[in-house]
């Protein structure tokens, strides 16, 4: 595998302040992981090895009323070691094709998140983003490697598919019956069950008449 992947030194988030399960401080964390001072592309073969450093991965839930989207992994997923788990988490790794000579930092990780979401459900609807918490898990070999940064997207519609291939089993889900069956869930969507249901994070309204739904509220 020649691909290449943004990654930031297990260093330099322990000194910013390493934590288990989340933080809802993303500003505190994304001014200096997105910094390029501070991330490098490498090799995925290499980084899934390596847990001096953590791949910065945008996982974005897709929310409708009382439901997120979920699904299960299908066989042809990108992370072999989560293949059959169900996931409410939609995204994938920042590569260097996310990079222009025109953008940001931060615009060239919307893109990033954009792009992976594309790659893996098409979502026919207007929606409001929101960039929420960090996910963390270093009780798992595959969340030694990773670090989240969790997105909602309320979608006006459940008008969301999933890309053949990628992913099966695929649909909104009420949260109620997300959670009567954890064991289900990969740990990153475990924990941002958590976080939505977290006090400080808005619950999804419906449009009211003549609202415009915005795809740029960030808070990056």
């Amino acid at each position: 595998m020649n691909q290449m992947v943004l990654v930031s030194k297990l260093e330099t988030i322990e000194r910013v302040g390493m934590f288990q399960r989340y933080s809802l401080n993303v500003e505190k964390y994304t001014t200096i992981l997105l910094d390029p001072l501070n991330n490098l592309f490498m090799n995925r073969d290499l980084a899934e090895r390596d847990e001096q450093y953590k791949q910065l991965i945008p996982y974005v839930v897709l929310r409708h009323g009382n439901s997120v989207f979920s699904y299960v992994r299908g066989k042809k997923s990108s992370e072999t070691r989560l293949v059959a788990m169900r996931s409410i988490g939609v995204g994938g790794h920042i590569e260097p094709m996310d990079q222009s000579l025109f953008s940001s930092d931060r615009d060239m990780y919307l893109e990033a998140a954009r792009r992976e979401v594309n790659e893996e459900v098409k979502v026919d609807t207007m929606y409001r983003e929101q960039v929420v918490a960090l996910i963390n898990d270093d009780s798992t070999e595959v969340g030694r490697v990773h670090l989240g940064i969790m997105h909602i997207w309320d979608v006006a519609e459940p008008n969301v598919t999933k890309r053949e291939g990628l992913i099966t089993q695929a649909g909104f889900v009420r949260v109620e019956e997300l959670k009567k069956n954890l064991d289900e869930l990969e740990t990153w969507s475990q924990i941002a069950l958590e976080v939505l249901e977290h006090p400080t994070i808005p619950r999804w309204s419906a449009v009211m008449p003549g609202e415009i739904f915005q795809e740029a509220q960030h808070d990056l």
